[in-house]
């Protein structure tokens, strides 16, 4: 899957899959310092995946600040060809300044052994090495 470069910073495009709905997103940042998986509010809403009573909340915290999410296991999550499913995401409102609809956290990364290379701008498929 190739990476792309915005101001220096790596994205990627991703699908989530929730209830048999699709929904593809190009700017997703791939972030190593960011232990879980958290989308845009306002991007999954178009495939009904909103906040409901019984949603367990947390508090994320990063560079930017800190924020609430709710957090729900979706069907599937997919970087090109490796799928992932039944995987737990946080969503949330993700104000950070900049034009982002989700980041891709250690979770999955983790999860699908990925390697990232940098040289040539992409995200492969690896073997996850656990010591």
């Amino acid at each position: 899957m190739k990476i792309h470069l915005r101001e220096g910073l790596p994205f990627i495009s991703v699908t989530l899959i929730y209830h048999g709905k699709k929904l593809n997103l190009k700017e997703v940042l791939i972030d190593t310092g960011s232990a879980g998986s958290v989308f845009s509010a306002e991007k999954v809403a178009a495939i009904s995946l909103v906040a409901e009573p019984h949603d367990p909340i947390r508090q994320i915290r990063g560079v930017g600040g800190s924020e609430f999410v709710f957090v729900r296991q979706i069907e599937s999550l997919m970087l090109g060809d490796l799928e992932v499913k039944d995987f737990e995401v946080e969503i949330g409102i993700m104000d950070y300044g900049f034009e982002i609809e989700g980041i891709i956290g250690m979770d999955f990364l983790t999860h699908g052994g990925l390697i990232i290379d940098l040289a040539q701008l992409e995200v492969k498929k690896g073997k996850l090495i656990l010591s």
